[in-house]
């Protein structure tokens, strides 16, 4: 896992933060990508370098998906609010099939998340 892609719902932002800040060292390691305001907080709250993309209904899901699909992302980290109605439930969609389709490495909530952080000798 090298570059990694961090999104969230609206109703998620506070969530990913928050593990952003619990895993901060770990995620050092990593080059990082983030859509809009989830990307901008990123930055702004914490000691990490984030490259933005833009908002995900006005094209950064698109940028993730097109990242998926040329092979330069490893893992996307999509913390998504099942609750939620969303107006761009379409690009949602099509990132999460781009994902699944190319084998990415992919977690939607926390939990799973933190696993992927996990180093691999620490899991046997």
């Amino acid at each position: 896992m090298k570059n990694v892609a961090l999104v969230a719902h609206d109703q998620k932002k506070d969530q990913m933060i928050a593990w952003v800040k619990e895993h901060e060292a770990a995620l050092k390691r990593f080059t990082l990508f983030g859509t809009g305001t989830t990307g901008g907080r990123i930055a702004t709250e914490t000691n990490l370098d984030i490259t933005p993309l833009k908002s995900g209904p006005l094209g950064g899901d698109a940028q993730i998906g097109a990242m998926i699909a040329e092979g330069r992302l490893d893992t996307l980290i999509f913390f998504i609010d099942p609750l939620s109605a969303l107006p761009h439930d379409v690009d949602v969609k099509s990132l999460l099939r781009l994902a699944i389709l190319y084998d990415t490495t992919l977690a939607v909530n926390e939990a799973t998340a933190s696993q992927l952080l996990v180093p691999q000798s620490a899991k046997s």
